[in-house]
């Protein structure tokens, strides 16, 4: 694990929180082999309803560490930060981040793989790829049109505009925006209420919700298989046999 991260378990809820706060939260290869290995931790664990991701001080992520980058040499496709890309965007178990102060590059990007994220007011996104002489990464290529249009998309990954929360949530990029002195109890609130879920039906639910389109008979069908694994579970028996009884 790095230094700079932070992993910790509460109440069937792992937090992934960066800590590097003097170099602004900036990501690390070590840093992105850390993260990819407490999300795999967790969703292999099936008591685990959420990780929730964070960041120390008063801004969530300045993106990619270029000089660590630099130190590493040329990347590959089995490099940390592709990993991480990987696991984030392939994991079942439920993904909540609370962003606060800015999030800059990949601190904006890895969000389009998070389930739930809320935002502080204030709160500045930016993704400077092209800028930087770069090409969107992360998938944002394709999630950023999918969320906003290609109008919209060409504004934040051609000119690199720089936008706040409210804006972020107008193009649904967070769910909520929330004063900051309430950012942490929102989202604290919120992996409450997932953990007092059943497990099994959230990560299900998760991974149709992420399933490529199909034809809708064809989706029907396919939670069908879904829906009787879930329905034979003792934990669904159960819950169905308590609200019987009310």
């Amino acid at each position: 694990m790095s230094n700079f991260v932070t992993v910790s378990e509460e109440n069937n809820v792992v937090r992934i929180h960066l800590n590097r706060p003097a170099k602004r939260n900036a990501l690390t290869q070590d840093m992105y082999a850390a993260m990819t290995t407490a999300l795999k931790q967790a969703d292999e664990r099936d008591d685990i309803a959420a990780v929730v991701f964070s960041g120390e001080g008063d801004l969530f992520c300045a993106g990619n560490d270029l000089g660590d980058f630099l130190k590493h040499g040329e990347l590959k496709p089995d490099s940390p930060v592709f990993q991480f890309l990987a696991t984030i965007s392939s994991v079942n178990v439920t993904v909540v981040a609370a962003v606060q102060g800015a999030a800059v590059g990949i601190g904006t990007t890895l969000l389009l793989h998070c389930d739930l994220v809320y935002a502080a007011e204030g709160t500045q996104f930016v993704m400077p790829f092209v800028d930087m002489g770069l090409v969107p990464e992360a998938g944002s290529s394709q999630l950023i049109p999918a969320l906003c249009g290609h109008l919209k998309a060409a504004e934040l990954l051609l000119l690199a505009e720089q936008f706040d929360a409210a804006k972020a949530y107008e193009l649904n990029i967070v769910n909520k925006v929330v004063p900051a002195a309430e950012l942490e109890s929102t989202v604290a609130d919120v992996a409450a209420r997932l953990a007092q879920k059943p497990v099994q039906s959230l990560r299900i639910s998760k991974r149709l919700m992420k399933a490529a389109p199909e034809p809708i008979n064809d989706r029907i069908q396919r939670e069908l298989v879904d829906f009787l694994q879930v329905l034979a579970s003792p934990e669904t028996q159960a819950i169905i046999a308590a609200k019987a009884k009310r």
